[in-house]
């Protein structure tokens, strides 16, 4: 597993990267009630916003932590978007194929990540 310091989490498989968020950012939202997910096949670059949640807290963008293309989507949290809350590390927003097969190594590994949130 990697985390991204806005709170992702990033898991490969195959030469796909699974993306959620973290328990931390599940716990900052709040009950999540809407998540508006990317198309699959939609190119993005890093950094672009793709996925929209709202919770009855707030609102909040993830962004794609890589460059390269949405493989899938879990179009199952349109309908259950609860699930977030329910389990963050098991309830993934989007597939993508990286544009460069290491891009994931750049990112914090799990101490790291504690650190951050203290």
């Amino acid at each position: 597993m990697k985390y991204t310091e806005d709170h992702e989490w990033m898991r490969a498989e195959g030469d796909e990267i699974v993306v959620g968020i973290t328990s931390h950012a599940s716990e900052q939202l709040g009950d999540v009630v809407f998540i508006e997910l990317p198309e699959e096949g939609r190119e993005v670059a890093a950094g672009d916003e793709i996925v929209v949640i709202e919770s009855v807290k707030a609102a909040s963008d993830i962004t794609a932590p890589v460059a390269g293309v949405i493989s899938a989507v879990n179009a199952d949290l349109a309908d259950n978007p609860g699930a977030v809350n329910e389990d963050p590390m098991a309830a993934w927003f989007f597939r993508i194929r990286p544009a460069q097969p290491d891009a994931i190594e750049g990112f914090l590994d799990e101490d790291a990540y504690t650190a951050l949130i203290g």
